[in-house]
């Protein structure tokens, strides 16, 4: 059976909380790539950041999606990937427009349940990596909930409750 477990969804939904709480119950989670790319392009005055090299991001965002899946090996528990490459290629498809990245997809499946976290504009919040709107943020929301069924994956949504039962949810929902 396939460990990797995907929390994906609305930027500013809460994931990274998510992920830190299901890392608190002894869970292994994996970081967004995004946000390691964006720390370390801001350290080192670099350009592959979304608001400067949108494109040469994502293609680093790809590439870390990868060596993570890669770096795990084959787990005896769930893993939790904060995003996973699906979410890197269809930004990059929607930048670029080539649908052939979505193939990528194909060929390094998750766990068939993917978790959303939607919209909810109580806890976004920009800040200095995060800098894209809300609004923004939603449109990539409604395009998640369309390609990962298109590629095979269920979707559940995660409720909007305190992150102790958001946790929750998903593990039942994972367990049963």
């Amino acid at each position: 059976m396939n460990r990797f477990v995907v929390i994906s969804g609305c930027s500013g939904g809460g994931k990274s909380t998510l992920l830190a709480e299901l890392g608190r119950r002894g869970y292994a989670v994996v970081e967004e790539p995004g946000r390691r790319i964006v720390k370390a392009e801001i350290h080192s005055n670099g350009t592959a950041l979304p608001w400067i090299d949108p494109t040469a991001f994502l293609h680093r965002a790809i590439a870390m999606a990868l060596a993570d899946r890669a770096s795990v090996g084959t787990p005896d528990d769930w893993i939790f990937f904060d995003r996973s490459l699906i979410d890197a290629a269809v930004a990059l498809q929607h930048l670029t427009g080539k649908p052939e990245l979505m193939s990528i997809g194909q060929l390094n499946r998750y766990h068939q349940r993917v978790f959303l976290t939607p919209p909810w504009s109580k806890i976004y919040v920009q800040d200095q990596e995060r800098r894209h709107t809300l609004d923004s943020a939603m449109a990539e929301y409604s395009r998640l909930l369309e390609v990962y069924p298109s590629l095979g994956y269920d979707l559940s949504i995660v409720p909007k409750v305190g992150v102790e039962e958001r946790a929750d949810f998903i593990l039942s929902t994972l367990n049963n």
